[in-house]
């Protein structure tokens, strides 16, 4: 079965469908994407170690949850389907806080181009994480996270916007 993503403009307007591998080889091809930022009760975020399985940035610190948006699916169903696919959990609510553009290349493997929405919520239920996503989880206090070479560039990203507009 082919996973095709939503392919879009610089202006976040959707241009078609892609598969997901084609999307990521070379430069890129931009298309929709979204960071999940999930917290406890106690205001701690959730991370998510990626896969050592995974193309690009394998075995990355991540947000709680990075993935992709399909056809005929907004930011916040997206979000909520696959936080519960990768690691068994439920948001309680899901709250879009922004978005920003980026493109990276991980090594000769391909790369990242994307307009990324980064979304919050809370959530509930045991973590149970799926190995073929999540190799680790742990959680931290959003003041703890700081520029490392073990984080995803798009979380740090999203961090350093998110701080300059005060929502974190």
């Amino acid at each position: 079965m082919r996973d095709l993503i939503v392919v879009v403009n610089e202006k976040d307007e959707e241009t078609g469908t892609e598969e997901k591998n084609k999307c990521h080889d070379g430069k890129g091809i931009l298309h929709r994407a979204f960071l999940l930022m999930a917290y406890n009760e106690r205001g701690e975020l959730l991370l998510a170690r990626r896969s050592p399985d995974k193309r690009l940035w394998p075995g990355y610190w991540d947000g709680t949850v990075a993935s992709h948006i399909h056809p005929n699916e907004t930011y916040e169903e997206a979000a909520a389907k696959r936080l519960k696919e990768e690691l068994g959990i439920a948001a309680t609510s899901i709250q879009y806080l922004l978005k920003f553009k980026y493109a990276i290349p991980y090594k000769d493997k391909g790369s990242e181009n994307e307009i990324c929405a980064v979304l919050k919520c809370t959530y509930t239920g045991t973590i149970k994480p799926n190995p073929a996503e999540v190799s680790q989880h742990r959680l931290i206090k959003p003041s703890e996270i700081r520029s490392q070479s073990d984080f995803a560039p798009w979380l740090l990203i999203a961090i350093s916007e998110l701080r300059e507009q005060a929502k974190l």
